[in-house]
């Protein structure tokens, strides 16, 4: 059974629903990353999952945003 692809121009516009940052698609994983939460978001049959409870907690923690100078 092939897995449903996450529909690119939906994963654009979407957000982090803790911190309302932008989000990593990470392909292979098929997550949504947040790094800013320290969290990522399972995309499953196609369909990402932003509820924070669904999410895995990354290794690393939150990040803080990087600075433009």
């Amino acid at each position: 059974m092939t897995q449903r692809k996450a529909d690119p121009k939906l994963l654009e516009i979407l957000v982090c629903p803790v911190t309302k940052s932008t989000l990593e698609y990470d392909q292979e994983a098929q997550e949504l990353i947040s790094h800013r939460a320290g969290l990522a978001y399972p995309i499953r049959d196609g369909i990402p999952i932003m509820l924070p409870d669904e999410a895995r907690e990354l290794e690393d923690g939150p990040t803080a945003p990087k600075l433009v100078e």
